[in-house]
């Protein structure tokens, strides 16, 4: 019995390796790992050996050669096949234990090209899937952490063939995942939309269950060759209950919201848009401002900082329940405080690039399209009233603009001193959206700006707003009626500005 071994990996192959000595296989290696083998005091044959071919190009040539892949793809249950390998002196291969070199830690280490172009396998992939192909014969591991049942089973003399199969479809996954990373290296940003896409996913782990408790759900992480994972899927949970699918959707929305902005922020989401937003250089007063703006739909949402958690903010939110907060630090005092609220989930978020690409599922394909990542912090606005909006007005207007972002289309903020006081969220016509917002609002809404995440078909939207008291408007614009809502807005008094940009979320 042959086992062929070279791994990059070496994770537990001294003691796997051992332990095939001991139930007679003959072990044939590489290089590092030969030397590696060699050191607790195994007999290992260089795969020259068998091959009888030296190994060239320094190294690149190693195991590609027909009697290693003979021994490896003959099929055990066709004569024709058996009879190859005796004609050419093959001896047939049992076991191939194969791991692929660390190509996306070298490019994550900032390795030059040349550097990273020798990190790519071809030896590791061809034998990997040469093996699986043979699968019903030969055993194929490329996971350390498959060692220990491979050999309870080898030590039975019978391997299960099912057991087979799914250490085959590992072994595909583990080089179709690796030729993704190569994939990404080398095509950068460009083109932006190839003609064929595959996506490299790591699951992070299992889920208790999907969006309702009879859905199962698993997270898995995006693996973007070269860029850490940061954001809401490489947080680290400092306290309470295990993250839910809602939970991971709610916070990723909060996380992305309050990312958005360079001041001191405070979101606060529930069912995936927001229901309040503020700035202030104290972050409890941010939150006070957050909270203030809709405390009924707060409850039992998901708070996210910008800033590090304070203990003064601790102590007001520890008035409200939560299902989670999320910032990119906490005060010791801070972390005590909210430690016991036993079932709070408490992350620590690293900031993170925003995301490429977006994907969506729709029936038999994904929709793809770039992030909104539109800098509207320089965006050029254009005042389209009679009245422009003061400096007071103007840095309201702002700020609701990058709330709206965020907020589920039809989207309407209501804000002033830089705190939501009205959102109004995912209705089916901008009205209803305005009518919600204005009632959250109430009389916080009188000298207050609006704003809307796609332009206003008809003047009505204004005529809205004006009877709550809102002085300023900041839309989109682009309809053909544009010049009956700027009409209206003049006949009020209010000022409007034009982004000439849409922030749809649906």
């Amino acid at each position: 019995m042959i086992a062929f071994i070279s791994v990059s990996d070496r994770t537990g192959v001294q003691e796997f390796a051992l332990n095939l000595a001991e139930l007679g296989y003959d072990i044939y290696s590489t290089g590092g790992t030969q030397k590696h083998l060699a050191e607790v005091g195994l007999t290992v044959h260089n795969i020259e050996s068998l091959t009888g071919f030296p190994v060239i190009l320094g190294g690149r040539i190693k195991s590609i050669h027909p009697i290693l892949y003979g021994g490896v793809l003959a099929r055990r249950d066709l004569p024709e096949h058996m009879d190859d390998l005796r004609r050419s002196e093959i001896p047939a291969v049992d076991v191939v234990c194969v791991n692929l070199y660390p190509f996306v830690q070298t490019v994550a280490s900032g390795a030059s090209l040349n550097d990273c172009l020798e990190q790519i396998d071809i030896g590791g992939p061809a034998i990997i899937r040469a093996a699986a192909k043979n699968y019903p014969f030969v055993l194929v591991l490329v996971d350390p952490a498959d060692y220990a049942e491979a050999l309870d089973h080898l030590r039975m003399e019978q391997v299960p063939l099912e057991y087979r199969r799914r250490l085959a479809e590992k072994a595909f996954q583990h080089t179709a995942h690796y030729d993704t990373a190569i994939v990404q290296y080398l095509r950068g940003d460009e083109p932006l939309f190839p003609e064929r896409m595959t996506i490299a996913l790591d699951k992070a782990f299992d889920l208790r269950y999907g969006e309702n408790p009879h859905q199962r759900a698993a997270l898995y992480r995006e693996e973007r060759v070269g860029l850490q994972a940061g954001g809401i899927v490489g947080a680290r949970q400092l306290h309470g209950k295990e993250l839910s699918y809602n939970n991971i959707l709610d916070a990723d929305s909060a996380w992305k919201a309050v990312q958005d902005f360079h001041h001191a922020t405070v979101v606060i989401v529930k069912h995936n848009s927001p229901c309040g937003v503020a700035c202030h250089e104290d972050v409890a007063e941010a939150y006070r401002r957050a909270l203030a703006s809709d405390p009924v739909s707060a409850y039992g949402g998901i708070v996210a900082f910008n800033r590090p958690a304070t203990a003064d903010a601790a102590r007001e939110m520890g008035k409200t329940f939560y299902e989670i907060v999320a910032a990119p630090g906490f005060e010791e005092e801070a972390l005590a405080l909210f430690r016991k609220k036993r079932d709070l989930r408490v992350l620590e978020v690293r900031p993170s690039p925003p995301p490429g690409l977006e994907y969506r599922q729709v029936s038999g394909g994904l929709l793809v399209q770039e992030s909104d990542r539109y800098p509207d912090d320089d965006i050029d606005l254009r005042v389209v009233t009679k009245r422009a909006p003061t400096a007071k007005e103007l840095a309201d207007l702002r700020f609701a603009w990058k709330v709206v972002k965020h907020v589920k289309s039809n989207a309407i903020v209501i804000a002033r001193e830089g705190a939501t006081v009205g959102i109004g969220a995912g209705q089916p016509n901008r009205p209803n959206s305005v009518h919600l917002a204005l009632r959250q609002a109430g009389e916080r809404g009188r000298g207050a700006v609006l704003a809307s995440d796609g332009f206003f078909p008809f003047p009505d939207n204004v005529e809205l707003a004006a009877q709550g008291g809102v002085t300023a408007v900041i839309q989109p614009g682009g309809s053909i009626r544009d010049v009956e809502s700027i009409k209206a807005a003049d006949a009020h008094g209010m000022a409007m500005v034009f982004t000439g940009v849409r922030h749809f979320r649906h």
